[in-house]
């Protein structure tokens, strides 16, 4: 890391999510992870990528009082944005199978926000992934749900799972924040913007 300014600051990531913890310390980051429950509800008038800066945001502000001088908190939230309505993680295994067949053969997009809070300063990022999937089949989509439960997943799918290996035939943009953070941009802002 070539930030000294970053030197001095610890990093907190509150995001439970196995996923974006791996990209921290394939990073090379040195973090903590605190977490806190938050009730993601966001207003219906917002679209796409306000949506996720919103509750990126919401996230962060439950930190407000807590944070110390040297520290910078990391929050984010991704969509999967398709018709112009979001599709977050799937309630249960019907839920998840209809959202599967409504993004087979179609193109859809997939939004992650990422909110850096210190006690001085909020600021949020964010990127836009297009995902195209061929047609899947029910037989495909309820051995996925069956064997891979990717009931925790905004779209209910993981690309760096065996859907996305099998079923998505295009990718334009980030590929990491197709799995749930724009790494490129979160390192260049952790080395330019603190």
């Amino acid at each position: 890391m070539g930030n000294k300014n970053l030197k001095q600051y610890k990093i907190i990531l509150a995001s439970g999510s196995p996923r974006r913890q791996q990209f921290f310390n394939d990073l090379g980051l040195d973090f903590e992870i605190r977490l806190k429950d938050i009730e993601e509800i966001y207003p219906k008038n917002l679209q796409g990528v306000e949506i996720t800066n919103y509750l990126a945001e919401l996230k962060a502000a439950a930190f407000q009082d807590e944070l110390k001088a040297n520290e910078i908190l990391v929050t984010s939230d991704t969509i999967v944005w398709h018709n112009n309505k979001a599709l977050g993680k799937p309630t249960d295994y019907d839920d998840a199978f209809s959202i599967l067949k409504t993004l087979s053969n179609e193109t859809h997009e997939v939004i992650t926000s990422v909110c850096f809070k210190t006690i001085t300063k909020t600021e949020t990022i964010y990127d836009i992934t297009k995902v195209t999937f061929k047609e899947l089949s029910d037989d495909t989509i309820h051995y996925y749900l069956e064997h891979y439960k990717p009931f925790d997943k905004a779209g209910a799918y993981g690309i760096q799972e065996w859907i996305g290996l099998i079923g998505i035939s295009k990718i334009e943009g980030s590929y990491t924040n197709v799995v749930g953070l724009p790494t490129e941009k979160v390192y260049h802002y952790l080395n330019n913007s603190i």
